[in-house]
């Protein structure tokens, strides 16, 4: 007789619920469980911090034998679904998880750095330019300073500020990802 192999599977979570759905399904049905996230410098209302967020928002995955789990899982609090197309609820194919696994050691977030890079465009979010855009000129890693190119009074003018009083405009990875998939004009010509 063959015993089913367990596959990973894609669930769906609550909201901002994917760590606790991770530990219940790891607690309480014994299942692996796997959600990458990454550790990013963000603005806050209360100023720059570093936050940990998931690769993929309200989505981890789930290794187990659906036929064993399924009811259990779709149960499992901070789970909303597990993914499915009509009826069918497909597996994640073990070369994908392996690759990302690959990157995203276990339960530890990776760091991105999010450091400012000549030409990147910035938002001043602290002091008296705050709100204004500008232009990163270079890094001033030692003094832990930038130096911009700001409008100021319709002249273009260099200002060295503190790294903690801008931000970066540019998208991180997830929110790159969607751009990353949509076939360039390129593709769409030569199609």
């Amino acid at each position: 007789m063959h015993l089913p192999t367990p596959a990973w599977y894609s669930a769906r979570t609550k909201p901002k619920h994917e760590h606790i759905a991770a530990a219940n399904l790891r607690k309480n049905l014994g299942l692996e469980v796997f959600f990458p996230r990454f550790r990013v410098e963000k603005m806050t209302r209360r100023g720059m911090a570093r936050i940990v967020e998931p690769l993929f928002p309200c989505y981890i995955f789930v290794r187990c034998v659906l036929a064993n789990s399924m009811a259990a899982i779709q149960y499992s609090p901070g789970i909303s679904r597990l993914v499915h197309f009509g009826d069918r609820i497909p597996s994640v194919p073990d070369l994908i998880i392996d690759e990302l696994q690959c990157c995203f050691h276990s339960d530890e977030a990776i760091i991105v750095e999010n450091h400012p890079e000549p030409g990147d465009e910035v938002t001043m979010t602290r002091g008296t330019f705050a709100g204004m855009q500008a232009y990163v000129l270079r890094n001033l890693p030692a003094k832990k300073r930038v130096q911009v190119l700001l409008d100021i009074l319709g002249r273009p003018t260099p200002v060295e500020v503190e790294r903690q009083a801008i931000t970066l405009n540019r998208s991180i990875l997830t929110n790159l990802a969607p751009l990353m998939a949509t076939p360039t004009s390129r593709e769409i010509l030569s199609a």
